[in-house]
């Protein structure tokens, strides 16, 4: 594929590593030739940084195995799970979790992307649900487009949420932006 075809969110081989586009954005400038800025973050060893690409260039994009897989457990920094169909268990690192962590609870299936043998990243859903475990009691007049307060929800996440959410309820919260959607039905 040509390089203008990158967008944020994709697993592009450069210089025969594995990279995931965090940023991308089409760039002409002037009279000069049209490029792709990006920032690319590499799987392996998880450092970031900026890449230039003329429009025109060829990357290839990774291939990259995703198995669903069932979080069983946490043993100190790592954390177990379970492939639903060969029922085979690997532990990640919370290097390789990342922010997910946050959006993780027992029992839950999730997608891990797997490169030539090692698991490199998960994959959640768009939207988990998850218990508030502490937050200020509610507000007189809270109304959904009233002010919003802290809350801590059952991973360690903190969110702002509406004034009339209280302790204990299950909210639905956004992954990509680690933001409060509604609360769960």
């Amino acid at each position: 594929m040509r390089a203008n075809q990158i967008r944020r969110g994709m697993i592009i081989l450069h210089n025969g590593q594995p990279h995931r586009v965090l940023d991308c954005r089409h760039h002409t400038p002037g009279n000069l030739r049209a490029m792709m800025q990006t920032k690319m973050k590499n799987i392996m060893t998880g450092s970031t940084f900026d890449h230039r690409f003329s429009a025109t260039e060829d990357v290839t994009r990774a291939t990259l195995e995703q198995h669903d897989m069932q979080y069983l457990y946490q043993d100190g920094p790592t954390y177990h799970f379970m492939n639903v169909q060969t029922y085979e268990q690997i532990g990640l690192d919370e290097e390789i979790l990342g922010d997910a962590l946050y959006y993780i609870t027992p029992d839950m299936t999730i997608q891990v992307e797997v490169y030539e043998g090692n698991p490199v990243a998960i994959a959640l859903p768009p939207v988990v649900e998850l218990k508030v475990v502490q937050t200020e009691p509610e507000l007189k007049g809270a109304t959904v487009t009233g002010s919003s307060k802290p809350a801590t929800l059952e991973t360690g996440l903190q969110v702002g949420v509406p004034g009339f959410i209280k302790e204990g309820e299950v909210i639905r919260v956004d992954t990509t932006e680690g933001k409060y959607v509604e609360r769960a039905k």
